[in-house]
């Protein structure tokens, strides 16, 4: 397991389990799980402008900025929402990272950190 990018597919794995037990914890029903998971998805429409702006749109939800402040948010004893949303947010991420979709660069959207979108990792 030398390639890095693997192991970043893995890490985004482990967020995802974490995500969901921290999910769990919050005592929200699961179809709010389900109805949030991919809200953050509609940053895609960003590329209707064009491919500089649908990057930064992307990006800055897809970023573990956000999650990971509303998630520090609840841990300061934020609103109780704050570890439900947090955490599908995050979950959000770490499923989109675990299989390859990675934050974009600026020149289209299957140019990620995690590599270019539909080509297989060698060393896998």
């Amino acid at each position: 397991m030398h390639n890095p990018i693997v192991v970043q597919r893995l890490e985004a794995l482990a967020v995802l389990t974490a995500s969901v037990f921290a999910f769990h914890a919050s005592g929200w029903s699961w179809w709010w799980f389900v109805a949030l998971l991919f809200l953050v998805d509609f940053s895609l429409a960003g590329y209707l402008v064009g491919p500089k702006f649908g990057a930064a749109l992307y990006n800055s939800l897809h970023s573990l900025i956000g999650p990971s402040a509303l998630l520090a948010w609840w841990a300061l004893d934020g609103p109780f929402y704050s570890l439900a949303i947090g955490a599908v947010w995050l979950a959000h991420i770490g499923m989109d990272r675990a299989f390859g979709y990675g934050l974009k660069y600026e020149d289209g959207f299957h140019h990620t950190h995690l590599g270019t979108i539909g080509k297989r990792i060698r060393g896998a």
